[in-house]
């Protein structure tokens, strides 16, 4: 069992819902990034998405296009993802760390190659962007033999007939792509996901992260009340581009991650 069940369950018991940051590997180059992912779980973060940057992400919006040619310029490589992976472990064995990107640089590493390398560094899940469950067979057989959770990514045009086929395999946690759409560009309301979040309950009793449409630390707190977690990529990639540079980077993106926890740990308490 990876990392993950284990901390669902641990803030089930408290009684709270997660906090998921999203970084993009070396955005803006390798030392910041080590900085801001070590500095995570103490500002908040219950676990942590790190995005394997692409040169054709098609499922994000350009603040996350533009944080992937970021790192991609400053020479990440899949396998300097699981290196950073590797030296966050040397000081946190506690915190689950999910990969998310897209099939073609895992194929060219190699999918089994790739979750041999991967549980050896310390990830926990996998979210494979462009990876249908027509074609899950690519990569899950491998994945499930290293003990890797698949975590599926659910979308509000997913209907109540595909839903169990999109949902057969996955572990650790499902993801709601809480808009149509690319990343960024949106945010989801507390309406459409008291409708939605629900609806997935019902075909699952995986913990449901939402993703995609929350930006605030208001937000994160909206999802987490009908949601199990909040995932915020784009709000955080925007501070970094808003700070290259400048010395406090590091210090502006962990201290919007103590405010999204805030809103996080204090959302079901004021509810």
């Amino acid at each position: 069992m990876t990392r993950i069940p284990a901390r669902f369950a641990a803030l089930k018991q408290e009684g709270r819902g997660a906090l998921i940051p999203f970084i993009e590997a070396w955005d803006p180059d390798q030392r910041t990034s080590m900085q801001l992912l070590r500095g995570m779980p103490e500002a908040g973060a219950d676990l942590i998405e790190i995005g394997i940057p692409f040169t054709d992400p098609m499922a994000d919006g350009p603040i996350i296009q533009v944080a992937g040619k970021r790192a991609l310029g400053a020479g990440v490589k899949v396998a300097r993802v699981l290196d950073m992976v590797h030296d966050f472990r040397r000081d946190d064995d506690a915190t689950p760390i999910v990969l998310m990107g897209y099939l073609n640089p895992v194929l060219s590493y190699g999918a089994e190659r790739f979750c041999a390398d991967a549980i050896r560094a310390g990830v926990d899940g996998l979210i494979m962007v462009d990876l249908p469950t027509e074609e899950a067979d690519m990569l899950a057989p491998h994945a499930a033999a290293h003990g890797i959770d698949i975590i599926r990514l659910v979308a509000p045009t997913t209907d109540d007939k595909r839903l169990p086929l999109v949902l057969n395999g996955s572990s650790g946690f499902v993801y709601y792509v809480s808009i149509t759409g690319i990343t960024g560009t949106r945010s989801t309301t507390a309406e459409h996901l008291a409708a939605a979040i629900p609806r997935i309950r019902r075909a699952t009793d995986l913990p449901i992260a939402v993703g995609f449409g929350v930006r605030s630390p208001a937000q994160a707190a909206e999802a987490v009340r009908v949601a199990d977690a909040a995932v915020v990529g784009s709000a955080l990639c925007s501070t970094i581009a808003a700070h290259l540079g400048e010395a406090g980077l590091v210090d502006q993106v962990l201290e919007q991650v103590r405010a999204l926890a805030a809103g996080v740990r204090g959302a079901r308490a004021a509810a």
